[in-house]
């Protein structure tokens, strides 16, 4: 402390001298609490207090006691939309157009929030809150996840003072890839032991809380509580999805009709509220094999039981703040990030490693998985008909911005602060709008700078407004919308949307188009049509002129340009690395396994794995070196004082090359080389074969064929760890003893890599795409 900041005196003595201590920073007189649920690809209609199908009493109980919106809007993908509710900018400002996978060189598409846009929890740590997450966060740029940070995106170096949770897009749900604080942790418990994500973010967002109110009862808090739910993949034990056995055996097509019907009854939608048109792309219920209706069916009752579970935890959450007197002075909001995602394929998914690697999934292998979907040995993933029942009343869904991919649920509580309950708001509110209405119930202002950084301004507007005033004038007019190359704009109760198909080049003719005809918008009169059902374009040619005028203005405003519809050019752009590119990696034992994105890539190309160990009297066992998890990859281990090499077939098939002669004790060098001795076939979910040869020092020990391997990647969920296999056994010849450490001591592993490696953008766009 400067002297000059001191208000006691120091005399010569302490008997002449008189201390003061600096008074501490408290929050606003009656600021509440805060608690902001994010929910991850739940639709329009999936909860229950908003028509859908799934019981969901602990989100329809805080429904009751305040507020349900029906025109909230997201940008129609998770990153984005996420950006924009913590720092009150929109996508582009925040320069996440898209997620930070796909980002590129310009200023609104670079992935890295700018510290000008403040977030949500830099803001209030200041004004004396605690400050909390647990969950998703996905808002760190994919270069800087790994242990060589930087930290200065991740959720300690943006304001929260304490974050349980993952960086990516999606985690597996019984072994998750989890952070505390700025480290990586195991989970503290097995899927054999009862594990469950979701459980575990209850309970951390109960612990944090708890932590802070017994020590200092008045200290308001700020949670930022977001299950990886219902993103995939969907898990959850059985007995959850078996709620729902034969509920869902109508279809998609009629389960839109009860849906629109539960709404309609809510108030939820208008009275006169049509079902947008079939989606083309979706195949008629009726029109499916008896098996294929049973297996969707299923698939549906695993996600409608995930969603149920998920509320159940929610539900942990409302309970505790209520049983320590908290409940009243919380203010709670829930929302999903996006509307309901398409990304299982028309057919569904019963791991999505395999679409990622363009192995095509059968009937008959996914029917064989049916009964165990849901649980750890699956990476499932609803086909495309329930992602558009669970848009209902609107067309598409998630990455589109027609209404199904950014019309979400918003719900609103907070019982001392407000009087209303269980009403509906038909004022158009946007993710943005989040920041400024926290803050106005909070009692303070935008800050002008925060930690020395001028601040920008917020570009949302608070609807806390209309908490007690339904028929209050909307403030929020007007909004753009882009992502990937899809747009829309509102204003003033109109919608203009112009769609294009995802990964398609878009040509300067294409973005100069300004005649009606030419410019493909649609446009929709939300006074008359809720659910855009009816395009009036052509009806309305001066006003879809007046509209498209409207988005060019608001995309130069907020760095929305230049519009980007490209797919593998986009995913090829250069962008920084977590290390500079080289040909020996060196990784050792005990650290921190190293995320996809960050670790050596070795498929389609030759390579060694050079491990220096030391093998104990009687010999050792454990993984050496593992990339991957259950979906595929490749792993070093020993086993039986054996050295093998398994390569792991996108979980399919498992290749298995084991040396003759048993590893002396001491120290000793082992080699695993992989030759490889054909061309890959990624089109055709086949990566290059090989012949894997192990060596103990300069003595060849096995040989063995590998004659398919991984084409495009070893999955999302893991990635490299030295030593052990972390998170998802690589191999089944070990899977009921994971993370099987290795029992010597391992000096080093360098994995050397020769040869060029071969890229299938189109592909890894999909899949980074997925992760949102």
């Amino acid at each position: 402390m400067a002297p000059d900041q001191f208000h006691g005196r120091i005399g010569r003595t302490y008997d002449e001298s008189e201390p003061w201590w600096p008074e501490q920073t408290r929050a606003p007189a009656g600021a509440p609490n805060v608690l902001l649920v994010v929910l991850d690809d739940v639709g329009f209609g999936q909860l229950g207090c908003y028509g859908g199908l799934v019981d969901t009493p602990n989100i329809d109980g805080l429904a009751a006691d305040g507020l349900r919106y029906n025109s909230f809007q997201t940008t129609a993908l998770c990153s984005p939309t996420r950006s924009c509710l913590l720092t009150g900018r929109n996508h582009h400002s925040n320069a996440m157009a898209g997620i930070t996978e796909i980002s590129t060189g310009f200023p609104g598409y670079n992935g890295h929030v700018p510290h000008e846009n403040g977030m949500l929890p830099e803001i209030l740590v200041e004004q004396g809150y605690s400050t909390y997450h647990t969950g998703k966060w996905h808002l760190t740029p994919a270069e800087t996840t790994s242990a060589a940070g930087p930290y200065d995106q991740w959720p300690l170096g943006r304001g929260f003072e304490r974050f349980y949770g993952f960086l990516g897009g999606d985690t597996d749900q019984y072994t998750p890839a989890l952070v505390h604080d700025n480290h990586q942790v195991d989970p503290p418990a097995t899927p054999e032991e009862g594990y469950h994500l979701t459980e575990d973010l209850a309970r951390r967002t109960i612990e944090f809380i708890g932590d802070a109110k017994q020590v200092d009862p008045e200290k308001p808090f700020f949670t930022y509580f977001c299950p990886g739910a219902c993103h995939a993949p969907h898990q959850v034990p059985t007995e959850w999805a078996d709620e729902y056995a034969g509920e869902f055996d109508v279809g998609w097509d009629e389960a839109r009709e009860q849906i629109l019907a539960n709404q309609t009854e809510l108030g939820i939608v208008p009275e006169d509220t049509d079902l947008s048109p079939h989606n083309p792309d979706v195949q008629e219920w009726d029109a499916l094999s008896d098996d294929e209706r049973r297996l969707y069916a299923r698939m549906m009752e695993v996600f409608a039981g995930f969603l149920q579970h998920t509320d159940a935890q929610i539900g942990r959450v409302l309970d505790y703040l209520e049983e320590i007197g908290e409940r009243d002075d919380t203010l709670v909001i829930l929302v999903s990030d996006n509307g309901a995602s398409a990304e299982g394929g028309p057919n569904g998914s019963v791991d999505e490693n395999h679409f990622f690697n363009n192995v095509e999934e059968s009937l008959e292998d996914n029917l064989a998985a049916m009964d165990d979907l849901g649980g750890p040995d699956y990476f499932n993933h609803y086909p495309f008909g329930w992602a558009w029942a669970g848009d209902t009343p609107f067309r598409r869904w998630k990455r589109e911005t027609h209404r199904g991919g950014t019309s979400d649920p918003l719900i609103v509580s907070w019982p001392a602060g407000i009087e209303a309950r269980g009403e509906i708001r038909e004022q158009f509110v946007h993710a943005v709008d989040v920041v400024p209405t926290v803050l106005e119930c909070v009692g303070i202002d935008a800050p002008e700078a925060i930690g020395g950084v001028t601040q920008s301004p917020i570009e949302g507007t608070s609807f806390a407004y209309s908490f007690d005033n339904p028929d209050a004038p909307e403030l929020h007019t007007t909004q753009y919308f882009e992502m990937l190359g899809t747009r829309a704009v509102y204003h003033d109760g109109w919608r203009a949307v112009h769609s294009w198909p995802l990964g398609t080049p878009m040509t300067a003719a294409d973005l100069s188009a300004t005649s009606i005809e030419d410019s493909g918008w649609e446009l929709y009169d939300l006074r008359e049509d809720f659910s855009e059902a009816h395009d009036v374009a052509s009806d309305r040619p001066e006003k879809v002129l007046e509209l498209v005028q409207l988005w060019w203005s608001e995309a130069g405003k907020h760095d929305v340009l230049p519009l980007d519809g490209r797919g593998v050019e986009r995913l090829a752009e250069k962008r920084p690395e977590a290390g500079r590119p080289r040909d020996r990696y060196v990784y050792y034992p005990g650290g921190q396994y190293i995320p996809e994105n960050a670790a050596v890539r070795v498929l389609n190309r030759d390579h060694s794995i050079t491990a220096d160990l030391t093998v104990p009297v009687g010999g050792a066992e454990g993984a050496i070196l593992a990339h991957g998890s259950k979906s595929g990859g490749y792993t070093l281990y020993v086993l039986d004082n054996h050295l093998r090499y398994v390569h792991n077939y996108v979980g399919v098939e498992e290749y298995e090359v084991v040396a003759e002669e048993p590893l002396l004790e001491g120290d000793v060098e082992v080699r695993m080389e992989f030759e490889t001795t054909g061309e890959p076939a990624l089109d055709e979910g086949l990566g290059a074969p090989g012949v894997v040869r192990l060596f103990h020092g300069d003595e060849q020990v096995a040989e063995g064929e590998v004659p398919r391997t991984v084409p495009i990647t070893t999955g999302l969920t893991a990635g490299l760890s030295c030593g052990r296999d972390a998170l998802s056994a690589t191999t089944d010849a070990y899977r009921d003893r994971t993370p099987f450490a290795f029992t010597g001591d391992i000096a080093r592993v360098v994995v050397d890599v020769s040869g060029e490696a071969v890229a299938h953008p189109e592909a890894a766009l999909d899949r980074i795409v997925a992760r949102e």
